[in-house]
Order: C-alpha cells, then structure tokens, then sequence
C-alpha cells in the first residue's frame, strides 16, 4: 500500500500562508528540526503538511504545484477567503468530484476546494 504522507509548500511568506490555510480550517503549529529553519506544519489524517521559508539564494516559490482540500462548507469558507483578500478563480460549481471551486493562495498556487459530502 502507498499513502501520501508529507506535502511541502516553500514560500517568502509564511505567516500569510498560515492565515490562508488556516481559513479552511488546517490547525498549524511551529517546529524547527535541530539546526533547520522555523516553519509551520499541521497533521490532516495521516498526512503532514508543512510551510517552509524559501531556501537561500531562491527568489520565488514554485506555483505550479496543484494541491486540493475537502471542506466542511464551500461558501462559507470563500466568504472567509475573499475578506482576506484571496482571489477566486473558478466559482463555486457541482462538479462530477462534488460542489468545488479553486482560489489561489498568497503564492499563487491553484488550490481547490471541495465541499465535504455528508455520509
């Protein structure tokens, strides 16, 4: 068996992407490991997620990175998203993988977001 297990996303600015994660409901915490940098990560069933600053001498992140995330409820967190001032870049539509739409974080990576369906 596979599973995914660790995602990491390297940014200029972490403590907005915080704020962005955070607003669809991932809950991070602070770490370092020994000599490495401070960085944010968030456990989501079985998976680690972390936000790592850019390493030296890179300039800017990579954008072509594609992630996806189920919510709890769509509207209401694009509603959160848009007062943070996060640009929508498909609207909100049922879709053959549910009721989704894609924002882009502070980087400018494509993240889409899926309504969770109700078992």
């Amino acid at each position: 068996m596979i599973q995914l297990n660790l995602v990491v996303i390297k940014t200029s600015r972490q403590e907005e992407q915080v704020r962005f994660y955070s607003t669809i409901g991932i809950t991070f915490e602070s770490h370092r490991h020994g000599n490495g940098p401070y960085h944010y990560a968030a456990t989501l069933d079985g998976l680690t997620f972390e936000i790592y600053p850019l390493p030296k001498g890179t300039t800017e992140p990579d954008t072509t990175t594609r992630l996806g995330f189920t919510v709890e409820n769509l509207n209401n967190t694009l509603q959160r998203l848009e007062e943070l001032g996060v640009e929508t870049v498909q609207a909100p539509a049922s879709t053959e993988w549910g009721y989704a739409a894609v924002v882009k974080d502070p980087d400018g990576r494509r993240i889409e977001l899926v309504e969770q369906l109700i078992k």
